[in-house]
């Protein structure tokens, strides 16, 4: 197998395909990444990434975005950023440094301006909208309500890996409230030696097991991408269960140097794949006693999760 990529949600379908197109093309995976999010960011009916993402507290659209080399293990990743297009790109651009990748907050503004990113006004009337009505039930809210990291892993025809992340948050976050999207092991991670991984969830609980970085451990270990996967969160939510009675959402995807795939997680999680091999295919993920059933979606509009 000489490409393939993995992608978080339904709403990556369209940018999945995309990334796949240009996978098959020959472009590098670099490429594939940054057009597939972008894709997820540009659209505003996806309420949990860029456009028309749902605001924190203060009725504000921080973006959270991150991107990794395989090959060299550079990355690059904002926290907090207001007022700009594209996470992504952003991110891609930092990871070509030595220091200085992880901007947050008005440095990483400040870092976008400076560099003729595309600014934008992510908070659309439809957002807005939502936020007024649910702020005053906050308590009631869950993590889901409004919240799902896109994230996209690629292997090229050059054998190089790369992972992709970007999301708006927890809706109705804290102030400065950032989780595991943007920090490197937790929410991403790759390793063209191995394979690369991403996270999607509550990210406060991602970050307790480092997870992303915990299943690529994994691979190198000798065990299948699946076995990789579902072990990473099978034994996360079992010590949170454990340590806290609970363990909130969380989802993992992998692919290795060859193209393979693995999933984990504790909910119900669809996810797209396509490769040498296979057409774009929307897939749904369900926990079953630590393990996971995985089974293609025939109909994408008969699935009642974005």
């Amino acid at each position: 197998m000489t490409w393939a990529v993995i992608s978080t949600w339904k709403m990556s379908w369209k940018g999945c395909t995309l990334a796949a197109d240009l996978l098959r093309q020959g472009l590098r995976g670099s490429e594939a990444v940054i057009r597939g999010i972008q894709d997820v960011e540009d659209n505003p009916e996806f309420r949990s990434v860029g456009y028309g993402g749902l605001p924190d507290e203060e009725g504000r659209v921080l973006l959270d975005g991150a991107f990794m080399n395989g090959d060299s293990l550079h990355f690059g990743a904002v926290a907090a950023m207001e007022g700009f297009r594209s996470p992504i790109a952003v991110a891609h651009s930092l990871a070509k440094y030595d220091f200085n990748n992880f901007l947050a907050g008005k440095g990483a503004e400040k870092y976008a301006a400076e560099n003729g990113f595309e600014r934008r006004n992510n908070l659309t009337e439809e957002s807005r909208a939502i936020y007024e009505k649910k702020r005053g039930e906050s308590q009631s809210l869950s993590a889901y309500d409004g919240h799902d990291t896109v994230c996209f892993a690629v292997l090229d025809q050059m054998g190089s890996m790369y992972t992709g992340v970007s999301t708006s948050g927890l809706f109705l976050k804290k102030c400065g409230r950032v989780g595991d999207s943007p920090v490197a092991g937790s929410g991403f991670y790759a390793d063209s030696r191995l394979g690369a991984a991403c996270a999607t969830g509550v990210g406060e609980e991602i970050m307790k097991g480092v997870l992303s970085y915990n299943a690529l451990r994994n691979l190198k270990a000798g065990m299948s991408p699946q076995e990789a996967a579902e072990t990473a969160v099978s034994e996360l939510s079992e010590t949170l269960i454990q340590r806290n009675g609970k363990a909130r959402s969380m989802s993992l995807i992998l692919l290795d140097n060859r193209g393979n795939f693995g999933v984990g997680t504790n909910i119900r999680f669809p996810f797209v794949y396509a490769a040498e091999t296979s057409s774009s295919t929307l897939y749904l993920a369900e926990a079953e006693n630590g393990r996971c059933r995985i089974t293609p979606v025939e109909d994408k509009d008969s699935l009642d999760i974005d």
